[in-house]
């Protein structure tokens, strides 16, 4: 919120602050599950186009 009207609309210090050290799990999960699903592209491309072309 960019100046908010409302002092209730305000974030706590101390709510940024606990959300702010959790860190970007969120970020990571989908950083991984994106690397996960590119890896395994991969394996089937190479186990289904050039396995059976090098036969």
């Amino acid at each position: 919120m960019i100046n908010p009207e409302d002092p209730a609309d305000v974030p706590d210090d101390a709510l940024v602050e606990r959300i702010v050290a959790e860190g970007p799990r969120g970020a990571i999960v989908v950083a991984g599950i994106a690397t996960a699903i590119v890896v395994l592209m991969w394996i089937l491309f190479y186990l289904l186009v050039f396995v059976p072309r090098s036969g």
